[in-house]
């Protein structure tokens, strides 16, 4: 009898060996090895721990077990614990029945045609929005959509915008409610209910990655996370401050992975969509217009100058025009550029040093930044070659030709480079 047992004993770890060696070790960590493995009237059973595991294996494993089952002569069923029992099924090894998110992060809306009117588009954002669009249709080949680009941009408001647009169910929370959420599974043992209702979802939205930096137990799980959703065919939307290759704190590994969709950044919005922002938030037109030109590339801010606006002339019940709005806004409004404070403003974004720029110095990334802001200075101003120069550390126009042409050499190979030097000359126009 004993000898009996030891043999089926064996057999099954037989089986889970074999299982292993076909599948990557993280699939099988999650999915596969918390599963009971049983034999019975030549059948492999494999109990989950509840339905949505037992669903998830059967599309996404079931080859592989199939194959291995059918190596050892045997059939293959895979069970829910306690399905036969009216209680309901529990959701991991420590009797825990669900999982409940500290603050709601999953919401389910109906497919809305004008959720993406809240986003002013412009023509570098066209790509963007057309992507975001195509994803909340329907299932798309390039899931995860990695969008990126400065604080105040928009990254946040199309995330929300899918949310709204997205039909089926959708799941939306930000990189740190994630860490929060996954550290009180771990404390409250439902990592496996956690497991199951971040996968339970259509389409899965998460906002400012970049927050799940230098967290190496939480990068492992989402990275799972990433993979089970997109081999389970569901949408998968990510936003941060910087596309997957700059961004600190995560592995090589984690960058590809984050890169292994569709990469698109979001430009700043230029002069003409923050005039539509303040006109929306309803703005005189001709205030708008001053405003605009005036006011830093910087949604956040846009909003916040709408806002105060709107309740002065709530509050003191007058009509604001632009004498009232440069006296109010004084705090916010910038200066009129000169080409000076302009490199001293580049200088800051790329941070070198001005005395550097201006000087001799001839460090690779000296040189790439003054190069950089003399192209700036030549597609943003109606400045010559020689007042470039000038403003630059009185370099002769013939240096200043040099810097534009190798700057546009580097823009065909280097996109990152690129985007950044498009944002700058959108910034100064």
């Amino acid at each position: 009898m004993q000898a009996a047992a030891k043999k089926i004993m064996t057999n099954l770890e037989q089986i889970k060996g074999a299982v292993a060696a076909k599948m990557d070790s993280a699939s099988f960590t999650s999915w596969i090895a918390p599963l009971e493995f049983d034999v019975c009237d030549g059948v492999l059973v494999l109990t989950a721990q509840n339905q949505f595991s037992a669903d998830f294996i059967g599309s996404v494993h079931a080859n592989v077990l199939s194959s291995v089952a059918a190596e050892f002569g045997l059939g293959l069923k895979i069970a829910v614990r306690g399905a036969s029992v009216a209680a309901a099924p529990v959701a991991n090894d420590n009797n825990v029945q669900s999982f409940a998110p500290a603050r709601d992060v999953a919401t389910s809306h109906d497919c809305a045609i004008d959720a993406f009117d809240a986003f002013v588009c412009c023509d570098d954002n066209a790509f963007v929005l057309s992507a975001c669009k195509k994803l909340s249709t329907a299932a798309v080949p390039f899931s995860p959509l990695f969008i990126y680009g400065p604080a105040g941009c928009g990254k946040s408001l199309l995330a929300d915008c899918i949310e709204r647009a997205a039909a089926g169910r959708t799941i939306k929370m930000s990189g740190g409610q994630f860490v929060a959420e996954f550290a009180r599974s771990l404390h409250d043992r439902t990592v496996f209910a956690f497991k199951d209702f971040c996968r339970n979802c259509d389409t899965f939205i998460m906002d400012d990655v970049q927050t799940l930096a230098g967290k190496r137990a939480t990068c492992e799980e989402f990275a799972q996370l990433i993979v089970d959703l997109r081999a389970a065919g569901k949408n998968i939307v990510l936003t941060a401050n910087a596309a997957p290759g700059n961004l600190n704190g995560f592995d090589r590994r984690m960058q590809s992975l984050l890169a292994s969709g569709l990469v698109a950044d979001v430009a700043a919005p230029n002069a003409n969509v923050r005039r539509v922002m303040l006109m929306r938030a309803g703005v005189a037109a001709d205030v708008a217009d001053a405003i605009a030109a005036r006011t830093a590339a910087d949604g956040h801010l846009i909003g916040g100058v709408a806002m105060k606006i709107k309740t002065y002339a709530d509050l003191m019940g007058q009509v604001v025009t632009l004498d009232i709005a440069q006296h109010l806004l004084a705090d916010s409004l910038q200066k009129a550029k000169t080409p000076i404070a302009m490199v001293k403003q580049m200088c800051e974004k790329l941070a070198v040093s001005y005395d550097a720029v201006c000087g001799k110095g001839r460090s690779r990334a000296v040189v790439l930044a003054r190069q950089m802001m003399m192209a700036v200075l030549k597609n943003a101003t109606n400045m010559s070659l020689t007042e470039i120069g000038r403003v630059c550390g009185d370099r002769d126009h013939a240096t200043v030709l040099y810097a534009i042409n190798q700057i546009e050499k580097l823009k065909k190979s280097d996109l990152v480079l690129s985007a950044q030097i498009d944002q700058l000359i959108a910034e100064y126009k």
